[in-house]
């Protein structure tokens, strides 16, 4: 076999590949990974041999795998590597190589797109055989998309080269593969002496195929998908204020479809428009245009309120979805099941919600395959098409439309406990809601004041307070005295009764004595608060016993992070209130609650 061209260290190559190397415990991974490194020329001149006296010195053998250790902290020394990351060159591209050294980072590194991996290498020990992780990385491989899929048969020199203990192990995990409409090529290694990395090995001569370093270069290169739906999930917005500087810059990664200034753009799930007046980069000449795979900032000809969670997409073109329920193919690894009833955090994009277990439709079994059909929790190593329920809509696509935005991870108690795709969007109880808000932002006339500059006159961030509660509990006393006191305090703050719209805004609609259009009431309520609250102020409404349910309807006409809810009385609710005020409350100790919570959340200045 011939050897491959390996790039100087002045070369320069203009394609890179990201790929992700999976495989069980002690399965010879960073075995492989340190002879790449070794077999390339991508090692600081002269580690190698340090590495080897070292082992000499203390009498322990060499092991390439030693090298991925000692270079951690060696960046300077003109290689960059880390936990997670290895990267090296051959003549035909460069490449980044994302070391899963456990489930947990293979997902996050997966589903996040940490480095959005195009093909993969799995790592089978010759000795062990297929293990069931290995079948659970592949089933990974194929939820996440990933086509382009090599297994290297490690330890071959454990086995004496064996053809047959190569070939019996192809066919094991080929079989499984198939099953979930996956092709790949085997690749014969051992990567402690050296065999089928970079070059061939007399020792496999029954062996005619590639070569480790071969299967990688005739990997191909996934395009950008430029051609889809313009997405950028916003990652920030920033101000400048500076010189006169007043640009508010939106910025993100592009994920797919391209954007020029002109172009108008729809913020999901808000529907917020506006026109992308410039293209902004840092010491960089004036852009015009900006595609899938690069990071990009512009800046709006109409100002809008937009935060970080939202979705970029381009007027004209297919939407993004956008809805609280979802179907999905999940992949759990935490230490305790997923269970129902409990609040769990999901991250979409940028966005970040708080989300339940709804239902489970059907478990499987990565290993194995075999189904479950019926089940109330998803444990350990499960992977389940599932319901979920976001407690507020996200923006989103179908995983089979756009991967990167069609993937998701589960954050339990601060760790990354499971993750996978989007497979269908379902109908929620607020779609009717939406799409008045959507009409609604997409005709608003915005004042040359932004909310902003509001915000920054007034010295308060715009906030619907909503006090709520039983009959009877002492609402409005609280509602009123906070009023004062804010008042007091020289904030712009007004409070309103729900009486105040159902008997004006909703007086063609209120029937005496039922709770007839209640929905809609709730809408209008809503509606007040949002342009009480675009002119900047801090608004206290009071309502009976709202639930969450209203609070939905709500949320999806008011920015969920400008709405405060404060429970009075007996905690019989399924509301997420901010603040709950017991029964027996002292009415100047919950007017200083309620202020020192205001203070907390940054709405008004904490001394």
């Amino acid at each position: 076999m011939s050897t491959p061209d390996i790039k100087m260290a002045d070369e320069q190559t203009t394609e890179r590949m990201n790929i992700v190397i999976a495989g069980h415990v002690d399965h010879g991974k960073s075995t492989i990974i340190g002879r790449l490194l070794a077999d390339t020329g991508s090692l600081p001149k002269g580690k190698l041999e340090h590495i080897r006296q070292t082992c000499r010195r203390n009498s322990k053998p060499f092991e390439y795998a030693f090298l991925l250790d000692a270079l951690k902290d060696e960046q300077s020394q003109g290689i960059t590597i880390d936990s997670a990351r290895v990267f090296f060159s051959t003549s035909a591209r460069d490449y980044i190589i994302i070391d899963a050294p456990g489930h947990i980072d293979f997902l996050r590194n997966m589903v996040t797109g940490a480095s959005r991996a195009e093909a993969a290498l799995v790592v089978i020990d010759a000795v062990e055989g297929v293990q069931e992780n290995s079948r659970r990385h592949g089933y990974m491989l194929s939820m996440l998309g990933i086509r382009q899929i090599v297994v290297l048969v490690s330890k071959m020199d454990l086995v004496e080269y064996s053809k047959d203990t190569f070939d019996r192990i192809m066919a094991e995990y080929t079989r499984f593969l198939a099953e979930i409409g996956i092709t790949c090529d085997f690749v014969p290694v051992s990567g402690k002496a050296g065999d089928n990395i970079a070059v061939g090995s007399e020792r496999l001569g029954w062996y005619t195929g590639r070569t480790v370093l071969q299967a990688l270069d005739a990997f191909e290169k996934e395009p950008q998908p430029v051609d889809k739906p313009f997405r950028m999930p916003v990652q920030d917005v920033y101000k400048f204020t500076r010189a006169g500087d007043k640009r508010r810059i939106v910025a993100g990664t592009i994920e797919s479809g391209r954007i020029a200034a002109g172009d108008e753009v729809v913020f999901y799930p808000s529907g917020k428009t506006s026109t992308i007046k410039s293209i902004e980069g840092f010491n960089q000449p004036p852009q015009t245009s900006a595609q899938a795979g690069q990071p990009c900032a512009f800046t709006l000809d109409r100002q809008i309120y937009v935060t970080r969670g939202e979705i970029a997409a381009r007027q004209k073109q297919t939407k993004p979805r956008v809805t609280s329920r979802i179907r999905a193919s999940l992949f759990w690894m935490g230490a305790k099941p997923m269970i129902k009833d409990k609040t769990y955090l999901i991250k979409v994009g940028t966005a970040k919600q708080p989300v339940e277990l709804d239902e489970v439709k059907r478990v499987i079994n990565a290993s194995d395959l075999s189904s479950t059909e019926a089940k109330n929790c998803i444990e350990y190593h499960d992977v389940a098409e599932c319901i979920l329920s976001v407690h507020r809509a996200v923006a989103f696509d179908c995983a089979d439309e756009i991967a990167a935005t069609g993937r998701f991870v589960i954050v339990d108690d601060y760790e990354i406990c499971g993750g996978g795709i989007i497979t269908e969007a379902l109908t929620d109880t607020q779609l009717w809601m939406r799409d008045y808000v959507m009409t609604r932002n997409y005709k608003w006339q915005t004042s040359t004041i932004s909310r902003e500059d509001r915000a920054e006159r007034y010295n308060q961030k715009p906030t619907l307070v909503l006090v709520t509660g039983r009959k009877d509990v002492g609402k409005k006393t609280i509602a009123k005295a906070v009023e004062a006191r804010l008042f007091a305090d020289g904030k712009i703050v007004y409070f309103m009764g729900i009486g105040n719209i159902l008997y004006g805004v909703d007086a063609d609609i209120k029937v005496a004595g039922t709770a007839e259009n209640r929905d809609e009431h709730l809408r209008r309520l809503a509606e007040v608060a949002n342009i009480m609250l675009d002119a900047g102020t801090i608004l206290v409404v009071t309502a009976i016993a709202l639930t969450q349910s209203d609070l939905d309807i709500i949320s999806a006409a008011v920015d969920t992070d400008s709405i405060e809810v404060v429970w009075v009385g007996p905690n019989l609710t399924d509301v997420n209130y901010d603040l709950l005020v017991s029964e027996g409350w002292d009415l100047n100790d919950t007017v200083e609650e309620v202020k020192m919570m205001l203070q907390d959340k940054g709405i008004i200045f904490k001394p």
